[in-house]
């Protein structure tokens, strides 16, 4: 590993301290270096707060050494006025003349045009260290600007005899049948902490009541996704009704286009509905949503090839009879344990 591919290094971990809540702008970290000496670093915390350049300028006690210092950046800088100044011109102002970028940025607004800025006011700019590093990072992020869709995220728990739930009837309670031991569970919290949305269909909605927040794990709630076709869900359950943002689709016209935090979108649930669901969210901003069911919701986005990654945590239980789990043909590329649990990561090839 050279020099540079160290600092960038730091600079991705310095980033991940802000995942979860940087919502819509992208995870970035920043070093600043002298005689190969860190004298400041800093991360985007939450939009609206300082850039992780300026909060990296910023920590540095004497200003005098940043002429003669290089910054590291995970991310091309913006160039573009904001919520915040552009910080590519904060660097050139600063006298920094030496700056190392891990990737360019994807978004339309930047792409390319930190790194002319930085040029042209004669800095010496390197691109593309640890790049696929920095892709990884940001994959939300730059799926969301590429494709013009969120980063999409399939998870169900499924038993060691293939199914995700048991057969329900007319006196079934609306609980959840458990599948995961409870640090699988407190595990997929952390992943509705770090991600932006998360989306179930009617069944899972009337069958399990679900709150889908975060209760075992300190962040920030996803929004959530529901899809009603007819209108079933009762407006005291608890995605309707407990305040959290609830955006819900269907194809009953509503009286109302939202009440409260909850939001009414119209699509045809006959005609390719990940590919609309997608386009929804892309609207709202949603850069990364959890499909976390049932399984005809799971399967209509597997069949549309609509997934970026899928966990598949399987659960040291049987049913012996119930609803038989969606259908991946992809292998698994990551194994993890959670004592008798087995977390299965899939990553699609396209």
């Amino acid at each position: 590993m050279n020099l540079h591919e160290k600092y960038i290094k730091r600079c991705i971990e310095l980033a991940k301290n802000g995942l979860g809540t940087t919502y819509p702008n992208p995870m970035v970290g920043s070093v600043i270096v002298l005689n190969n000496i860190i004298i400041g670093e800093g991360w985007h915390k939450k939009a609206g707060d300082p850039h992780a350049e300026v909060n990296a300028i910023n920590s540095v006690k004497d200003s005098t050494l940043l002429k003669d210092a290089t910054i590291y950046v995970s991310l091309e800088p913006c160039s573009h006025v904001g919520k915040t100044p552009p910080c590519a011109n904060l660097i050139v102002a600063s006298g920094i003349k030496n700056v190392v970028i891990g990737i360019v940025d994807s978004n339309s607004k930047v792409s390319g045009r930190g790194v002319q800025y930085l040029k042209d006011n004669d800095c010496n700019v390197i691109v593309g260290v640890l790049e696929e590093e920095c892709y990884k990072l940001n994959k939300r992020f730059f799926t969301f600007h590429t494709k013009r869709r969120p980063f999409v995220i399939l998870k169900w728990a499924v038993t060691k005899d293939g199914f995700i739930d048991k057969l329900r009837d007319a006196t079934s309670e609306n609980t959840p049948n458990w599948i995961s031991n409870e640090y699988s569970q407190q595990y997929v919290h952390k992943m509705r902490a770090e991600e932006q949305a998360i989306l179930v269909g009617t069944n899972t909605a009337l069958n399990d009541n679900p709150t889908l927040n975060v209760r075992t794990w300190t962040g920030n709630n996803p929004i959530r996704i529901v899809l009603d076709r007819t209108s079933k869900i009762p407006k005291d359950y608890n995605l309707l009704s407990d305040g959290i943002k609830t955006i819900v689709f269907s194809e009953v016209k509503q009286t109302i286009d939202s009440y409260g935090n909850v939001i009414f979108e119209r699509i045809d649930f006959s005609k390719k509905m990940p590919e609309q669901i997608c386009e929804v969210l892309y609207k709202y901003e949603i850069q990364s949503v959890i499909i976390e069911g049932g399984k005809q919701t799971l399967q209509s986005f597997i069949d549309a090839n609509l997934w970026d990654e899928a966990y598949v945590f399987v659960g040291n239980v049987s049913f012996n009879q119930g609803l038989p789990a969606p259908e991946l043909q992809e292998r698994s590329v990551e194994v993890r344990n959670f004592l008798d649990d087995v977390l299965r990561i899939f990553k699609n090839t396209y």
